[in-house]
C-alpha cells in the first residue's frame, strides 16, 4: 500500500504534522456548506377558485437544481501533498456582535424622547433627519417598537422600526458615516376563509358569535353602510355571508386581509358586493353588474351610534321647551367619539355658532352642504378652506351649545333646503370603467361562485350536524 511506502520515510514529528493537517482539512470540508445548500421556500397559493397549488419560489436556489441532484455523489477532495494542506487559510475573525435595545412607543412619546431614553444623542437624530429623504420614517405610533443598536464606541449604528409583522424599516450607518433607510416588507401566504350568520339582536354581537373579529365586522358594515343603516334598519332574521382573506407568515396566522365577496340580506332585500382592483391598482366594492356600492355620502357620520332624535319639523325643543323645527338627526354617543365627514368636500366654517356650539360646515360640490354640531372639539388641522376626504375625522362628540348631553346634531342641505339625512337619496360613485368591465365580470363571476360554493358546503355541514344531534337523542 502507498501508506506503507511513505510512512517509513517520515520521522515521528513529520507524521504527527501530516495527521494534524489532514484532520483540520477534513473538518473544514465536513462543516463547510456546499453552494447548493441554500434554503428553498414552498408556499401554498389559494386562488379565487379555491384550488390550492404548491409552488417552489422561482427565486429559490432549489428551483434551479437538476432533477437528479438529490442522488448526485459527492467526490472526496484529498490534497496531493502536505504543503497543499498547510495552505488552507485561517478562518476570518468574527465580526463583533451588535447589541440591540428595544423600546415601545407610549402615548405622548416623540422620536427625540425615545432617542434620549435609548441613550442616543440628539446630534445623531439630527443627522438621520438630514441624511434620510422624507419625514415618513419619523412618524411613530403607540404600540410600535423601535430597536437601537450601538457599536463598540457606543455610537448609534442602526435603528429598526417595527411598523407591523410584515414591515420593518431599517436605518444603517454606512462606511461614509451616513444613515440610509431600507424598507423590509415580507409577503404573507394568503388563504381564503368563510363566515355566515343570522342576526338575532345586532350585527356586532351576532357577527362576533359567527367568529368574525372586530376589524372584519367594521369592514362589512362599511361595505354595505351606504345602503343599510346598521342602527336603524337592522331586523331580526337579517343575514350575512362573506369570503375573506387570512394572512399567514411562516405557517402562523398573523391577521385577516380583505373581504373578497359578501352578501347582506336586510328586511328581505339582498345586497351583494365584490372587491375589484383595476389595472391601475385602485380598489373598490361593486355590485355584480359593476355599479359602485360606494355613494357620494355616508349614511351616518358616526359608527354604530344610536339615533336619539329624528328629523322633525314639529319637534318640541328639549332645552327651550317650545316647538321648533328639528332640521337634522341627532346621534347619541359617548363624549369624544370620532365624527367623520360624510363626503368629500371643503370646510366653509369651523368655529362656534350660537346654539350649535362648536360646529363644522362642509361644502360638497355646488349644491350640497352638511353640518356637524355640539362638538367637544375639532380634529387637528380642521379650519376654513381645508379640503376633506369622505370618512376623515373632523371632530369629536360633545355637548357644546344648547345640548342636554353628548351627541352629534347632523344636517344635510340641498340648495339650502334641509333634507332628512336618514332618507335622502344619495348619488352613486363612479362604476367600473368600460375598458375594465370584461376583466371585472370574469373576476366577479369567480368570486361569487366561490361564495356560493362555501355557502353550499356550510349548509351541508350544518344539516349533517343537526342529523347527528337528533340521532343521539
Amino acid at each position: 500500500m502507498l501508506i506503507k511506502k511513505i510512512l517509513p520515510k517520515l520521522s515521528r514529528i513529520h507524521f504527527l504534522a501530516v495527521a494534524a493537517a489532514g484532520s483540520m482539512l477534513g473538518s473544514a470540508l465536513i462543516l463547510s456548506p456546499s453552494e447548493q445548500a441554500a434554503a428553498g421556500r414552498i408556499t401554498l397559493n389559494i386562488p379565487l377558485d379555491g384550488q390550492p397549488s404548491s409552488q417552489v419560489d422561482s427565486s429559490s436556489p432549489l428551483a434551479d437544481l437538476p432533477e437528479d441532484s438529490a442522488s448526485a455523489k459527492i467526490k472526496p477532495l484529498v490534497p496531493s501533498t502536505v504543503e497543499q494542506a498547510t495552505e488552507t487559510p485561517a478562518p476570518a475573525a468574527a465580526e463583533p456582535e451588535i447589541a440591540w435595545n428595544e423600546f415601545e412607543v407610549k402615548n405622548g412619546d416623540s422620536l427625540s424622547a425615545l432617542f434620549k431614553r435609548a441613550g442616543a444623542s440628539s446630534a445623531e437624530l439630527a443627522q438621520m433627519v438630514n441624511d434620510i429623504p422624507g419625514k415618513e420614517w419619523t412618524q411613530i405610533f403607540p404600540g410600535e417598537k423601535l430597536d437601537f443598536a450601538f457599536n463598540a464606541e457606543n455610537k448609534l449604528s442602526a435603528l429598526r422600526i417595527h411598523r407591523s409583522q410584515l414591515e420593518n424599516w431599517l436605518i444603517n450607518a454606512t462606511a461614509e458615516n451616513k444613515f440610509e433607510l431600507e424598507k423590509v416588507v415580507l409577503k404573507p401566504d394568503v388563504q381564503t376563509a368563510y363566515a355566515e350568520g343570522v342576526i338575532k339582536s345586532a350585527l356586532f354581537i351576532d357577527a362576533k358569535n359567527a367568529g368574525l373579529p372586530d376589524s372584519l365586522i367594521m369592514d362589512l358594515a362599511n361595505i354595505f353602510g351606504w345602503d343599510v343603516d346598521f342602527v336603524l334598519d337592522i331586523r331580526s332574521g337579517d343575514s350575512f355571508k362573506l369570503v375573506y382573506e387570512e394572512l399567514f407568515l411562516d405557517g402562523n396566522k398573523i391577521s385577516n386581509g380583505n373581504i373578497l365577496a359578501a352578501e347582506f340580506t336586510n328586511q328581505g332585500e339582498t345586497f351583494t358586493a365584490v372587491r375589484y382592483e383595476d389595472q391601475e391598482g385602485k380598489t373598490g366594492y361593486f355590485t355584480p353588474d359593476g355599479k359602485s356600492l360606494k355613494k357620494a355620502f355616508l349614511r351616518t357620520p358616526i359608527d354604530f351610534a344610536r339615533i336619539s332624535s329624528h328629523f322633525n319639523l314639529q319637534r318640541k325643543h328639549p332645552v327651550l321647551h317650545k316647538f321648533r323645527a328639528h332640521k337634522g338627526t341627532d346621534y347619541a354617543a359617548g363624549r369624544g367619539t370620532p365624527i367623520k365627514a360624510s363626503g368629500d368636500g371643503k370646510v366653509i366654517f369651523a368655529g362656534r355658532k350660537g346654539g350649535y356650539g362648536n360646529v363644522v360646515i362642509l361644502q360638497h360640490g355646488q349644491s350640497i352642504t352638511t353640518l356637524y354640531a355640539h362638538m367637544k372639539g375639532f380634529a387637528r388641522g380642521i379650519k376654513n378652506g381645508k379640503r376633506i376626504n369622505q370618512g376623515q375625522v373632523i371632530g369629536y362628540v360633545g355637548s357644546s351649545g344648547l345640548a342636554t348631553g353628548p351627541h352629534l346634531h347632523y344636517e344635510f342641505r340641498v340648495n339650502g333646503v334641509h333634507k332628512n339625512p336618514v332618507t335622502v337619496k344619495f348619488p352613486h360613485a363612479q362604476p367600473v370603467a368600460g375598458n375594465e368591465m370584461a376583466r371585472f365580470k370574469e373576476q366577479a363571476q369567480t368570486a361569487l361562485a366561490q361564495l356560493q360554493a362555501y355557502s353550499d358546503s356550510y349548509q351541508v355541514a350544518k344539516r349533517d350536524s343537526l342529523s347527528s344531534d337528533n340521532a343521539d337523542l
